[in-house]
């Protein structure tokens, strides 16, 4: 997250005014949030009585380890002769040891451990592969892990669990992705390989931090043009319409931007519409927050550019009182963005594209 000041917020290279709070629509998905120590009888706790499993896993909480201790950690998760608890130990341990620290990040991957941890993405055990993808999440906070994740493969696999794996799996996937995703390169690669379609469905069904982590990635991967069509074709205007109509969801501000993300082309403007978002957007310009408000003008401003049909359709939702409101007692973003929407939609009705 870049630093932002008191009237302004920025997420991803893009400016948005904000007279409020300032702390952002959007969190990074930072490392997993599942317990560091499993249960009493889990799949991950010890049998043994000696309480090795335990004392390894004080070991990788602990700021000094040896390179050693990692490389024995990754034979395990690579043999095929080690027991599959066994497994699901080493790979918590690593996922750990990835967790609270950039160096330790560094020196797990230098030490070889991305293809391993890779190859469980595509392991049988639930668990196992849980913790595969939670390790993976872990490392890929580092920038420089990034592209040897990608170049070990982990895209497809990633987005498999995306569609199968547990609740936790299926969000550390989505954040796993959204760090894939800061690169460049990788954005319209992991649209491509089908992410969008599954982010999409855990937008809209699954839980609090798996919607929330679910936009964000999209808001991440909808900055390359082509994932945006992708998007719309998934069926991503419904379910972000939905959270942007329901204060109770927590998802209104990251709904909006992801929205707005989408009206930038025009199959999403077309969508939005038909969606009946209008009036949805039109309810936030009236009684939104000053951020949701602004947000809602932008992709209200979109929709109207090109179309009379569209500039009639908001005008008769009764979008100007509250743009005239927004106009005279809004952020200084959030008035130019509205005197420059009621000009727009005072202007005569064959002006512009007329059939659309």
């Amino acid at each position: 997250m870049e630093a932002e000041s008191p009237s302004s917020y920025r997420y991803m290279g893009r400016s948005y005014s904000d007279s409020g709070d300032s702390s952002g629509a959007f969190s990074d998905c930072n490392s997993d949030h599942s317990g560091e120590f499993p249960s009493s009888g889990s799949p991950t706790s010890s049998t043994s009585s000696s309480g090795g499993g335990l004392h390894r896993l004080l070991i990788s909480c602990a700021a000094d380890y040896s390179d050693e201790v990692v490389r024995g950690l990754i034979s395990e998760i690579e043999s095929p002769s080690v027991t599959v608890e066994s497994q699901r130990r080493a790979a918590m341990e690593l996922r750990l040891l990835a967790k609270h620290s950039s160096e330790n990040r560094l020196r797990i991957a230098a030490a070889g451990a991305v293809g391993p941890l890779v190859a469980l993405l595509s392991h049988p055990d639930p668990q196992l592969q849980e913790h595969g993808v939670t390790a993976i999440l872990n490392l890929s906070l580092c920038d420089e892990n990034k592209a040897p994740i990608a170049a070990a493969g982990a895209i497809r696999p990633l987005i498999r669990i995306l569609r199968t794996g547990t609740p936790a799996a299926r969000e550390n996937a989505a954040c796993a992705l959204l760090r894939l995703a800061q690169l460049d390169d990788l954005r319209a690669a992991i649209g491509r390989s089908g992410a969008i379609p599954p982010l999409v469905a855990l937008l809209e069904f699954g839980g609090p931090r798996g919607k929330k982590d679910a936009a964000t990635a999209l808001f991440t991967l909808l900055a390359s043009r082509e994932n945006k069509a992708r998007a719309v074709e998934a069926g991503i205007v419904r379910p972000l319409l939905d959270l942007m109509a329901d204060p109770e969801s927590g998802m209104v501000d990251k709904a909006a931007y992801v929205l707005h993300a989408v009206v930038e082309v025009a199959e999403g403007r077309a969508a939005a519409v038909e969606e009946d978002g209008i009036p949805v957007l039109v309810e936030l310009v009236e009684r939104g927050t000053p951020r949701q408000k602004e947000t809602a003008v932008r992709s209200l401003l979109e929709i109207c550019k090109d179309s009379a049909v569209y500039r009639k359709m908001v005008a008769h939702e009764g979008a100007i009182p509250p743009l005239v409101d927004l106009s005279q007692s809004g952020t200084k973003k959030a008035k130019e963005k509205a005197e420059s929407l009621i000009e727009l939609l005072r202007q005569p009705r064959t002006a512009g594209n007329s059939h659309r």
